[in-house]
């Protein structure tokens, strides 16, 4: 009798969770074009005209205006597998505590344009980014870059050191030079594998690499807009953006020169991440020694002048995402300290 009890009260606690990862699973991912026109941002999203290597594209953002201004301008800069939406709470919270938000899209995300052909740099992604600042007028900016988005935040606080206010650092890939440690993966050989991506296989990837395993249905909202993509029309073009930017991270680290920024810097780093490009095709042995954050952050800050670390304990590749409270604490005290 107490084992079909407790076999009950088992059932009674699970039950909730079977429902919602079967109701997240049932809803249908509408497909979606190059540039997520069916995808509505948190925000209006603007764009300016670029000329880059022969082609005429469009830069997309959001500029979110403070509710009550202090003068000063935030820009968030997204990561390798998102874009510039999954930045809507931060964006609303730093707006009501005064801050102008500028949130790009670089060029082959989001909602700006995905090239036929482009030699992407890092240098590239900071100029056209600079020229979003440039074309709103803005001459100062903190810059605050998750993931991807850390790689070219420090890229642009190198080239930009004036404009650069701040620097903040979350989650940052880039804290170790991959290529001295990873065999070298062609672009085609990328674009291979981007093309055999699905909302199964995307769920899966995040839920081990970002949340240790665990689902809520507040992720899937980011993991369903990838997923979209698979099921467009555009998708090859797509992927073989995504295979570029992947190209482009790996062979152009700026791990060497951390030691240049000028800017006051804070990274927040989430411990339990793991996060390391081509990971899977290193040798067993020096595969458990790459993305160990809770070392890589401690580093950085070491060799980052002016630097502050916030480790925060129990938290993956994205605490924007999943620790939010935590992040956005950090985040405004250092934005608020002189």
């Amino acid at each position: 009798m107490m084992s079909r009890l407790l076999q009950r009260k088992r059932l009674l606690f699970i039950l909730p969770a079977i429902l919602s990862t079967a109701f997240v699973k049932a809803q249908p991912i509408p497909p979606q074009d190059s540039v997520l026109s069916g995808f509505r941002y948190a925000y209006p999203v603007h764009s300016i005209s670029l000329n880059i290597q022969g082609q005429a594209l469009k830069m997309a953002y959001m500029d979110v205006p403070a509710q009550r201004p202090n003068g000063k301008t935030v820009m968030l800069l997204h990561g390798k597998n998102f874009c510039g939406a999954y930045w809507d709470s931060t964006a609303a919270d730093l707006s009501r505590n005064g801050y102008r938000v500028i949130i790009p899209d670089q060029i082959g995300f989001g909602k700006s344009s995905k090239p036929r052909q482009l030699q992407y740099s890092f240098q590239l992604l900071a100029q056209n980014t600079k020229a979003i600042l440039d074309s709103l007028q803005i001459t100062s900016t903190a810059v605050l870059g998750h993931s991807m988005g850390g790689m070219l935040a420090v890229r642009f606080a190198l080239m930009y050191p004036d404009i650069t206010e701040k620097l903040i650092l979350e989650n940052p890939i880039g804290l170790e030079d991959w290529k001295v440690k990873v065999p070298y993966q062609s672009i085609d050989k990328w674009c291979q594998s981007e093309l055999q991506q699905n909302y199964d296989k995307i769920r899966k990837y995040q839920m081990e690499n970002y949340y240790a395993g665990k689902w809520s249905p507040a992720y899937d909202k980011w993991a369903q807009l990838l997923a979209s993509w698979t099921k467009g029309p555009d998708y090859p073009l797509i992927a073989w953006n995504a295979a570029l930017t992947y190209d482009m991270i790996f062979t152009q680290p700026v791990y060497y020169e951390f030691e240049q920024i000028q800017a006051p810097t804070l990274l927040i780093i989430g411990q339990r991440d793991r996060t390391a490009l081509g990971k899977a095709a290193a040798p067993e042995a020096l595969r458990k020694t790459l993305g160990n954050y809770p070392e890589l952050g401690k580093r950085a800050a070491r060799r980052i002048p002016h630097a502050r670390l916030v480790p925060l304990e129990g938290v993956g590749h994205l605490p924007h995402i999943e620790a939010y409270p935590r992040f956005i604490s950090a985040l405004l005290n250092f934005l608020k300290q002189d």
